[in-house]
């Protein structure tokens, strides 16, 4: 449980528990490894996104899992260092600053990721339990309609939903700001979702314009 914050005395500090979280968040794993693995681009295919799934679009199956885990951990990192540093207030707040930092990376014009897998870091260093529920939820819709967009919004919708049942009430708060982002940089994804022309996992990178 989140305590209550007496910003006078401790803005600073809070401070740097979110700048911490925000550049370690605004690494872009995906364009450095497609970059080292001399493969094209990233952002001129597919959704133009840096994450895991825009990555897969190449077809470097290596490359996308190593962006996924490398995105995952840049959220739990973020959260463990600073519990361990400072506790539960400053580890939140890092966790929040990795996620708003994969989201609009200052390195690439503050133009990033999708924000899932940063996301689901986070939510594995705060509770094991919330992060499989995360993960049933996201592979059973992706199983059950191939729409990774899709499912990643349905995992994330359900984050503070569980926190809020199981009486963490500031978590759940957290984690539903962090889902209403999620929510806004996916707004052309359900946009297409609704017309249908939303890319599925598989397509080729030419033919999608997914998560």
């Amino acid at each position: 449980m989140l305590h209550p914050i007496n910003w006078q005395i401790a803005l600073p500090y809070y401070a740097a528990a979110l700048a911490f979280g925000y550049l370690l968040g605004s690494i872009p794993f995906g364009l450095i490894f497609t970059g080292l693995a001399g493969t094209q681009d990233i952002r001129a295919i597919g959704s133009g996104n840096i994450g895991a799934t825009n990555v897969l679009r190449t077809g470097r199956k290596g490359l996308a899992a190593a962006t996924l885990v490398a995105d995952v951990l840049k959220g739990s990192v973020a959260v463990l260092a600073m519990f361990a540093w400072w506790g539960q207030d400053h580890a939140m707040l890092a966790g929040m600053g990795a996620f708003i930092g994969h989201l609009f990376p200052i390195w690439l014009l503050f133009k990033g990721g999708k924000g899932v897998a940063t996301f689901l870091g986070v939510l594995v260093a705060t509770s094991w339990q919330a992060a499989l529920i995360f993960a049933a939820i996201w592979l059973a819709i992706a199983a059950a309609t191939r729409y990774a967009s899709l499912a990643s919004l349905l995992a994330c919708a359900a984050t503070p939903l569980y926190f809020w049942l199981d009486g963490e009430r500031q978590e759940a708060e957290v984690f539903l700001l962090l889902a209403l982002l999620a929510v806004f940089v996916h707004r052309g994804n359900i946009v297409r979702l609704w017309q249908g022309s939303e890319g599925k996992i598989g397509q080729k990178a030419e033919a999608s314009r997914g998560a």
